[in-house]
C-alpha cells in the first residue's frame, strides 16, 4: 500500500510556549445507548504545561479512556455527543474538522494505547507500521524512513533492531508490542503523549521498564505526557499532578505530593489501600473496595460514590458534593466529609434527613475522639 500524501500541518498553528500546552474545560462526553443516557466524562477541567506529566488515575469504568479518546477526537462518530472546550496550544480543537485532527495526529498529539495486540495491526510488519507517520507527517522517503525506524527500535530498546524491522507483531512479546507503540507514537516527536494504561498484561520487571522508558524519553524531548491508570503506585513518583475520576467525575485533584501527605477523598484513600504492598507477608489476602461502580445510566442521586464509602451520611445520599478548594495549594476534592478532620463544602439547605429533624455536620479533629477521619455527627 502506497502510504497516503503528506497532510499539510498549516492549518494547526502553534502559540507561544509561555501558555498551557492544554486546557480541558468542563468536558462532558455521552452515549446514546438503547438503556439510556451514559455520561461517561461528567464536567471534567484540567490545564497541562509543556514538559509535565499529569496521572489520572481511578477504576475501571471510571472515564480515564474516554476522557483521553476525547481529547484525542478518536470517538464514534454516531451515538455519541461532546461538550465543553479542548485547547490544544491555543487552538480548540473539541469537534474539528477531520483534516485539522489528521495533521494533529501523530504528529503534535499522540497516544500509546492500552492493548498493543489490538492496537497493531497483525499483518503488517512494524517496521512498516512504524514509518508511515514518518512518511505521512515529515515526507520522508523510504530509505530515510526505514533508517529513522531501525534507530526509534533502538530507542525503545528492541534487541536487533534491523531485524525486527521485518517482524510482524504476532512474533513479539508482550512488552516488545509496548515498545512498539511507543515507537509509533514518538516518531514524529510530539509535543502531547497520553499513555492509556501502558503497562496493562505485563509482568512487574517489564512495567517498570517501559514506564522508565516513557520518562527518559519525554525529558529527552521536553514532552508533556497524561498518564492513565488504575494503579496508584505507578503515578506516586513519575507524575507532577494526579486527578483521581469516578463515575465520570473529577473527585480529587492535587500534586502528587500533597495528594499523598494530605489526600482528602474517601475514594483515593480506598484506592491506596487496595493497591499490593511488597511488605506484607507472602499470601497476604488483598484488600478490595467493597460494593461496584454505579450503573452510568442510572447515577445515584448523590455522591456516585457514597453506596460504596464508609463515611456516608444522609446528604452524601442525596446531594452530589461540589468541587472544592483545599487548604494545600493546587488542590481540590468533592467531599461533604473530607479526610483528616478538614471542613467539607457547605451543604445545600436541604440538610435536614427526612423525619429526623437531625442536620449532618462534619467533625473537625477537635471533635473526632479517636474516631476514623472522614467520618461525621449528626446534631439535633
Amino acid at each position: 500500500m502506497t502510504p497516503t500524501k503528506a497532510v499539510s500541518t498549516h492549518e494547526f498553528s502553534p502559540v507561544d510556549d509561555s501558555t498551557s500546552l492544554l486546557e480541558v474545560t468542563d468536558l462532558h462526553t455521552t452515549f446514546h445507548t438503547p438503556r439510556g443516557e451514559l455520561r461517561a466524562v461528567n464536567g471534567v477541567s484540567f490545564s497541562l504545561a509543556r514538559g509535565e506529566t499529569l496521572g489520572i488515575v481511578g477504576e475501571s469504568g471510571s472515564g480515564k479512556t474516554v476522557l483521553s479518546r476525547t481529547i484525542m477526537g478518536l470517538l464514534p462518530r454516531e451515538g455519541v455527543s461532546v461538550d465543553g472546550s479542548v485547547v490544544f496550544e491555543g487552538q480548540e480543537i473539541l469537534n474539528a474538522a477531520p483534516k485539522v485532527l489528521r495533521a494533529l495526529w501523530g504528529a503534535r498529539v499522540s497516544m500509546v494505547f492500552q492493548d498493543p495486540m489490538t492496537s497493531l495491526n497483525p499483518v503488517m510488519r512494524i517496521g512498516r507500521q512504524i514509518a508511515e507517520p514518518l512518511r505521512l507527517h515529515l515526507d520522508m522517503d523510504r530509505k530515510e524512513a526505514k533508517a529513522t525506524t531501525i534507530s526509534l527500535l533502538a530507542q525503545v530498546g528492541i534487541p536487533s533492531p534491523e531485524e525486527r524491522y521485518g517482524a510482524y507483531p504476532g512474533q513479539l512479546s508482550g512488552g516488545m508490542r509496548q515498545r512498539v507503540m511507543i515507537a509509533i507514537a514518538l516518531a514524529c516527536a510530539p509535543r502531547l503523549l497520553l499513555a492509556d494504561e501502558p503497562t496493562t498484561g505485563l509482568d512487574v520487571t517489564v512495567q517498570a521498564q517501559i514506564l522508565d522508558l516513557l520518562s527518559s524519553l519525554q525529558e529527552e524531548r521536553n514532552m508533556a505526557m497524561v498518564l492513565v491508570t488504575h494503579d496508584l503506585g505507578v503515578v506516586a513518583t513519575r507524575t507532577d499532578r494526579i486527578i483521581v475520576m469516578y463515575a465520570g467525575h473529577v473527585v480529587e485533584q492535587a500534586p502528587t505530593a500533597t495528594l499523598f501527605s494530605a489526600m482528602a477523598m474517601p475514594y483515593t484513600e480506598a484506592l491506596l489501600g487496595s493497591t499490593p504492598r511488597i511488605a506484607n507477608p507472602s499470601h497476604t489476602r488483598l484488600t478490595s473496595i467493597e460494593g461496584r461502580p454505579p450503573d452510568l445510566t442510572s447515577l445515584p442521586k448523590g455522591c456516585p460514590f457514597a453506596p460504596r464509602c464508609h463515611y456516608a451520611q444522609d446528604i452524601c445520599h442525596n446531594s452530589i458534593p461540589p468541587l472544592v478548594p483545599a487548604d494545600e495549594p493546587d488542590h481540590f476534592y468533592a467531599c461533604w466529609f473530607p479526610l483528616g478532620g478538614r471542613t467539607g463544602p457547605t451543604p445545600p439547605a436541604t440538610t435536614v434527613a427526612p423525619g429526623t429533624g437531625s442536620v449532618l455536620t462534619p467533625l473537625t479533629s477537635e471533635s473526632t475522639n479517636g474516631v476514623g477521619s472522614g467520618a461525621a455527627e449528626t446534631r439535633t
